[in-house]
């Protein structure tokens, strides 16, 4: 169980005017309580933490349900019955103002993590529910040093593995190189570098570029042609729950690509070192910024390109212990996140374009803020496209 640290969680509690942050979970749908408190292996009960401005903690877990809770620093109310569950929130919330995970109007899903039902039985019960999102940012998406360290050795893993990967599949084209088999090998050379992942990487030739999402299939595949643009989409971390790197690199199989190509490749490269600069810009200002503030920067590149039709998702999201992580994203598009990126935050950077039929292109970095700076990872991010020329 992470150890907490009280006093600076009740500094925050006053700074944001309420008695308390309420954190709940069930089956694992809200992975906030287990970022803060270090919790695994949510089960199959409810599980109520009550974090207060004043006073111990005090934890409701089900009687059958206990060993999550060994070692929590407070109290431990065990219940069984739902009268008894009720009997033991009551007193916890009653007349108070309560931080829990939700969004307004669903506004940000990722801050959406607890069921109506569960906010109208603490209403009932007499608790005011509001928005714990300044919470969620400072002490479940924050990394630690050694997180750092953890996401830095895997930036530069993927970024060996991208580039050697594209160096030599950009000059295949033709000889029956198809995306499944690229994967397969993608996913080979990151774990034989130490690297671990949940779902395996995209690789995409020419119009499947096009798809954010695509998943090769075996048998289904595109085959590589000459004058393929190639996307790779990979991540991965150093070992199972570590702060894992998220990047994408762009390669075409010829020796010069078309001006077309050429011109959305450097739209989209402009419109990620955008988003960038504006974030350098800011805190080296020591001035606060937002989430939606960097979507705006790489998206405002895009659209004076005349591509914004075809930049169809956020800018980038939040990375913590989870590859999509619970803090702020930079997006004014799906949605419209104002959460301010504190130090200690990390995201990717990933604008693209993608043309229906022809090719998409996307360009994906990480950026972490620490010690007055945001640094970005790799280190030597794509400057250029991977040719075969």
């Amino acid at each position: 169980m992470n150890s907490l640290d009280l006093p600076a969680l009740r500094a925050a509690l006053t700074e944001a005017g309420v008695d308390g942050w309420l954190l709940f979970d069930f089956q694992g749908m809200n992975p906030v309580l287990g970022q803060v408190l270090g919790i695994g292996g949510m089960g199959s009960r409810r599980l109520f933490v009550l974090l207060p401005r004043e006073g111990e903690p005090v934890a409701v877990a089900h009687k059958i349900e206990l060993q999550p809770v060994q070692g929590f620093p407070g109290r431990i109310v065990p219940y069984a019955r739902w009268e008894e569950l009720h009997a033991a929130l009551g007193p916890l919330v009653r007349g108070k103002r309560l931080a829990m995970e939700v969004s307004p109007d669903d506004a940000v899903p990722y801050l959406d993590r607890v069921p109506h039902g569960v906010v109208q039985l603490v209403t009932r019960l007499g608790g005011t529910v509001v928005p714990s999102a300044g919470l969620v940012t400072a002490f479940a998406a924050r990394w630690s040093a050694a997180d750092v360290a953890d996401h830095r050795r895997a930036a530069e893993v993927l970024a060996s593995v991208a580039q050697a990967t594209l160096a030599r599949v950009v000059r295949q084209a033709g000889t029956g190189v198809r995306e499944a088999e690229v994967q397969r090998e993608v996913m080979q050379a990151l774990e034989a570098a130490g690297l671990t992942f949940d779902h395996p990487p995209i690789v995409g030739f020419q119009a499947n570029a096009a798809n954010p999402h695509y998943e090769p299939v075996a048998g289904a595949d595109a085959e590589l042609r000459p004058g393929d643009v190639v996307l790779l989409d990979l991540w991965g971390g150093v070992r199972a729950g570590a702060v894992n790197a998220d990047q994408t690199w762009m390669g075409f199989a010829g020796s010069t690509p078309p001006a077309r190509v050429v011109e959305v490749w450097e739209t989209v490269r402009a419109a990620r070192d955008a988003a960038i600069g504006r974030v350098r810009e800011r805190v080296a200002a020591g001035a606060a910024v937002a989430g939606y503030e960097l979507d705006r920067a790489a998206r405002d590149v895009i659209e004076a390109k005349g591509y914004g039709a075809w930049f169809v998702h956020r800018t980038g999201h939040s990375i913590d212990h989870r590859l999509h992580g619970s803090g702020p994203h930079l997006d004014d598009y799906e949605t419209h996140d104002d959460r301010v990126l504190v130090p200690g935050v990390g995201f990717s950077v990933e604008p693209g374009i993608y043309l229906p039929g022809e090719f998409g292109v996307r360009s994906e970095v990480n950026v972490y803020l620490a010690g007055g700076e945001a640094v970005v990872t790799p280190g030597a991010p794509q400057a250029q496209l991977v040719t075969a020329g």
